[in-house]
């Protein structure tokens, strides 16, 4: 068995999960391991932030430099700092949770990896270091967010049909809403509006498509 080289001193990291809405259930973002003692095991991307740059800088580059994504939503989730939490030595790693709509995404990671993939957070296999934990943790913020946030904005594209903002609350939360109920409640606070437009290229009656009316994070009783 190889032995493994400790880092000399403690070391700051990110990890970042990256959450989408697909197949009717909730994804997470994971690239698969080569190193020991973690070979053939899925992770969510990270690495240590560089002497120039913030957690949010780092959390952005490995994002995009391990999985191909950029440009997505990205906030602090919380400190991981268990002694032991990494056996290559002591390691206290900044997670953050990002989203992203699931359409027209290209996913490329480089040689020190051996792919990447969505896989369904409900069916995720043992992962390394403490990243179950990580993506449990990451999950639960998402859920609370989206009772009290317009949080739904960064799963879906700028333009789309109501039922789809109805289908992304319910693949999170785990439960079927109200069509009605849910319809005039998300109308009653502002934050979403009609567009002029509707659906095209589709095998049944174009629904009409929705824009939420403000691209920052805000709070309101949604739900």
């Amino acid at each position: 068995m190889p032995t493994l080289k400790k880092y000399a001193y403690p070391m700051i990291a990110v990890d970042v999960v990256l959450f989408t809405v697909k197949d009717d259930h909730l994804h997470a973002l994971l690239i698969k391991m080569k190193k020991h003692p973690y070979e053939n095991m899925w992770a969510a991307p990270g690495g240590m932030i560089k002497g120039d740059e913030t957690p949010d800088d780092a959390a952005a580059r490995i994002l995009r430099d391990k999985t191909g994504v950029h440009d997505v939503y990205l906030e602090q989730l919380y400190t991981f700092g268990e002694v032991n939490r990494d056996p290559f030595g002591r390691v206290i790693s900044i997670g953050y949770m990002a989203l992203v709509p699931s359409d027209h995404l290209e996913l490329a990671t480089n040689g020190e990896y051996d792919g990447v993939a969505w896989l369904p957070v409900n069916k995720l296999p043992a992962l390394a270091y403490d990243h179950t934990q990580m993506i449990a943790l990451a999950a639960d913020r998402l859920q609370a967010k989206l009772g009290y946030t317009n949080i739904a904005k960064a799963l879906l594209p700028a333009k789309f049909p109501f039922s789809h903002l109805q289908h992304i609350y319910e693949c999170i939360l785990g439960k079927t809403l109200d069509k009605r109920n849910f319809h005039k409640r998300m109308l009653a606070l502002g934050l979403v509006a009609k567009t002029r437009e509707f659906e095209k290229n589709v095998p049944y009656r174009p629904a009409q498509l929705y824009r939420f009316k403000h691209t920052e994070l805000m709070y309101v009783d949604m739900l």
